[in-house]
């Protein structure tokens, strides 16, 4: 396995695999958001994929540097992971522990002491892989609305 800054070449795989994670978005959609979100050259974004020894795309991790207030964190800039997406078949075998270190070198190299995420309030799976790479809760909220 390999960790790589994402770059163009990797647009179709990732917009597939971004599909995979938030279906909600078309594919097409989901290329134009990284076209203009992480190769756009914007330094308080970052994108990292992951391969598989023959090259094949098998994940990614998005991450910003969040420089607003960030629940459950103390310092700024924090290092947010944004998204993390790994191929059902490479789950369990590092690769999304690797994604997620690769974030976190780069947060360090921006200055962060602080590395945050969140995930749906339903989504065990990855409230789990939060805890098994060292991410403690901080809080549980659930959001309102009302038409005016």
């Amino acid at each position: 396995m390999r960790i790589v800054a994402a770059s163009k070449q990797h647009l179709t795989r990732w917009s597939e695999m971004r599909h995979a994670l938030w279906d909600f978005e078309s594919i097409p959609d989901h290329a134009e958001q990284v076209k203009g979100a992480y190769l756009s050259g914007n330094s308080d974004r970052a994108a990292f994929i992951a391969t598989c020894d023959a090259g094949t795309v098998i994940g990614f991790a998005e991450a910003t540097l969040r420089r607003d207030y960030v629940e459950g964190c103390e310092t700024s800039p924090v290092a947010f992971l944004e998204g993390i997406y790994v191929e059902p078949d490479q789950r369990c075998s590092g690769v999304a522990r690797a994604l997620a270190d690769a974030v976190a070198d780069w947060g360090r190299a921006r200055g962060c002491s602080e590395f945050a995420s969140n995930a749906l309030i339903d989504n065990s799976a990855s409230h789990a892989f939060h805890a098994a790479i060292g991410f403690a809760e901080t809080m549980r909220v659930v959001f309102f609305r009302k038409e005016l």
